[in-house]
């Protein structure tokens, strides 16, 4: 008897050991790294040194799989993208962005010049969806959009929350199909509705005009493409050989475009060496300086005049900020759009690419262009009862100065 119950009490400390480390192990199961519970997902190791604790995204990865209903709906590897753009978004940097592969392919189609849409450059302004410029002759120039209109609404989807890479992919679409854009413009009292038919977006790139009674040359350049600076080669031939003695570029509602394309053309106005735009990369990093490459064909007796607007970005704002810096022009209009950062594209997979702010340019007095935009020498608005009334006070300005040039 007495050797049954000894066997009885082994047989109990045995189960209670089971018990216990049974119980040990699923209490170390669970309390384990979050990482060691994610499976199926590679290099999810950093491999990077740093101090941040990555354990409570590894958690909302758990608990998002473990919890929500349609979790098994979204791909883990949607969720890497979806976590990669919320990492960019946190520079709060509008041209800073990660292409997933359907934004990367449209993307690149974009560099290519193969796309269709309604033809208008648009961005963030105090974290508005707002339109920089339309281009000439598009749809949205023909549909009368406007420098400075702010997007409310792409068809349906409200545009607070998006990106302006994802407004971009609303706004697109087969040619002859419709885009509604809700837009409120300054000055009006409510937004409207303005419905665009899609098409080919061939882009512009300048126009000259001669207005014989004044000896003005107008030079209205519309984007600063590939070919843009041979176009504008051709145009100053133009105007050497004119009868004009004064200068006007119109630089209203151009984005912008290639860098290389404004130092070109602003060598033709500046002696060789001379800083057209600095590159600052911050940190204490090396500026890299782009300079004049000394065609100078012009005196110092040029009189010239360079018409900007708030659709004055990027390249404009770079060709106008060298000119008005070294006073080889007068600025007429109204402030710059402000857009002047530099971008670099790198890819991250073969078929994904991240968009990202690497400097910040500078004027060749070290004026930051994002920062501030360009000031004109002479501010003169453009009011919609201008518009009404196809008046353009801006280009009578600019003739009145050239007409009565010196400037005191």
């Amino acid at each position: 008897m007495l050797e049954y119950f000894k066997k009885r009490r082994a047989a109990a400390t045995i189960l209670l050991v089971v018990i216990f480390f049974g119980l040990g192990v699923f209490l170390g199961f669970n309390k384990r790294p979050e990482i060691d519970k994610v499976v199926n997902i590679l290099g999810k190791e950093t491999a990077v040194e740093t101090n941040a604790d990555f354990s409570p995204f590894w958690k909302v990865w758990n608990d998002i799989n473990e919890k929500y209903p349609n979790a098994s709906k979204v791909t883990d590897q949607n969720k890497i993208y979806g976590a990669i753009s919320g990492l960019i978004n946190s520079l709060d940097d509008p041209y800073s962005v990660f292409f997933n592969p359907d934004e990367a392919k449209l993307f690149e189609d974009d560099i290519q010049g193969n796309f269709s849409g309604v033809g208008m450059e648009i961005g963030m302004k105090d974290k508005v969806l707002t339109v920089i410029a339309p281009l000439k002759d598009t749809p949205a120039y023909k549909a009368n959009i406007k420098s400075g209109d702010k997007i409310l609404k792409i068809d349906e989807t409200v545009t607070s929350d998006l990106s302006v890479e994802e407004a971009i992919r609303l706004i697109r679409g087969d040619i002859g199909t419709t885009v509604t854009l809700t837009i409120f413009r300054e000055g009006d009292k409510d937004p409207k509705e303005i419905k665009i038919v899609r098409d080919t977006i061939n882009i512009p790139t300048l126009d000259t005009e001669l207005i014989k009674k004044d000896g003005i040359f107008v030079i209205k350049l519309y984007s600063f493409s590939a070919n843009s600076a041979e176009l504008f080669r051709n145009a100053l031939k133009e105007f050497s050989t004119s009868e004009a003695n004064k200068l006007l570029l119109d630089l209203r509602g151009n984005p912008g475009g290639y860098l290389d394309a404004a130092v070109s053309m602003s060598s033709w106005f500046l002696e060789g060496g001379k800083t057209v735009v600095i590159e600052d990369y911050g940190n204490n990093s090396k500026q890299k300086i782009y300079r004049s490459q000394g065609y100078n064909t012009f005196n110092d007796k040029l009189k010239f005049v360079i018409l900007i607007n708030g659709g004055s970005a990027s390249a404009s704002e770079i060709l106008a900020g060298a000119m008005q810096d070294y006073k080889r022009a007068l600025l007429v209009g109204e402030k710059s759009y402000g857009k002047g950062s530099v971008q670099e594209v790198i890819k991250v997979t073969p078929d994904t690419l991240l968009k990202i702010t690497v400097a910040k340019w500078l004027t060749p007095n070290g004026n930051s262009i994002s920062e501030k935009g360009l000031i004109p020498d002479y501010d003169v608005p453009f009011t919609k009862k201008d518009f009404e009334e196809k008046k353009d006070p801006q280009l009578n300005k600019a003739i009145d100065l050239l007409n009565n040039w010196p400037i005191k």
